[in-house]
């Protein structure tokens, strides 16, 4: 059970409202140590770099889409146990089972509540204290 204060998030979309959104929502579960990039490419450079817990990353995004990022993410060792929610505005089958092919480890639908998204954490980390 880790303290919502020791995860390093890393916000991952092409939209700054919806990185606001999921931000505002982190940090009222008790996650602050929060780092936003507007596309895949700049989320897999940073990653490259520092330390993450988690990634919540949009589907849809320019350069490279979330599924790209999902599996650059897990074929890299350094990098491939990093924690990854999915967040998008298609809930459709096809791209769910796709993203659990690659390594998801959650997946979150859009628009979402702040209890939505906590649950989804949980679910991945176990009771966030």
């Amino acid at each position: 059970m880790p303290a919502a204060s020791s995860l390093k998030t890393l916000i991952v979309d092409d939209q700054q409202t919806m990185r606001s959104l999921v931000r505002t929502s982190l940090h009222a579960l008790g996650i602050s140590n929060t780092k936003e990039v507007p596309d895949g490419e700049d989320a897999l450079r940073f990653l490259l770099t520092a330390q993450v817990n988690l990634v919540i990353t949009d589907y849809n995004m320019p350069k490279l889409d979330g599924l790209g990022l999902l599996r650059a993410i897990r074929a890299h060792p350094p990098i491939a146990k990093t924690a990854v929610i999915m967040l998008t505005g298609r809930a459709d089958r096809e791209l769910v089972q796709r993203a659990v092919q690659f390594g998801v480890n959650n997946y979150l639908v859009k628009p979402f509540t702040t209890q939505t998204l906590k649950e989804k954490i949980e679910a991945v980390f176990g009771a966030l204290t």
